[in-house]
């Protein structure tokens, strides 16, 4: 049986890995979050660089407990499999992604990412996805 602990530690370590992808294939600027935070806060997204950051990381952590314990509730896929549980991710990745990209950056932040960030945004979504479902799937915390 998956854990919440196991979400959340997932969650962390997804996330870490990709903040780095993030930092190899972005253009250096801020995160996303940081542009949510800078438009209820007031200011440019540059002065919210690591409040973002932080953000960033509460919003993976959290998703990650959702996967571990949303996929089990759906009593769809069995997590206790790495190659099902990293399928799972990589879907839940792809609803993370369009949810990002529909949701909040269009809808909440009022942004319009280009091609290039888009690209980038849905690479590292579904890299958290997989990272996520491979370590949820090994039942290190189960």
């Amino acid at each position: 049986m998956t854990t919440l602990i196991a979400g959340l530690a997932g969650g962390l370590v997804a996330t870490i890995v990709m903040t780095m992808l993030m930092m190899v294939m972005g253009d250096g600027g801020p995160p996303p979050t940081a542009r949510l935070v800078a438009k209820f806060a007031g200011g440019e997204p540059e002065e919210y660089a690591m409040p973002g950051m932080l953000l960033h990381f509460v919003y993976g952590i959290g998703a990650g407990a959702v996967f571990a314990l949303g996929v089990p509730a759906l009593n769809i896929i069995d997590l206790g499999s790495i190659g099902l549980a990293v399928a799972a991710g990589f879907v839940y990745g792809l609803l993370l992604m369009i949810g990002g990209m529909v949701f909040w950056m269009r809808m909440v932040i009022g942004m319009e990412p280009d091609g290039e960030m888009m690209k980038t945004f849905g690479t590292v979504h579904v890299v958290y996805g997989v990272v996520l479902g491979a370590f949820v799937g090994t039942g290190t915390l189960a």
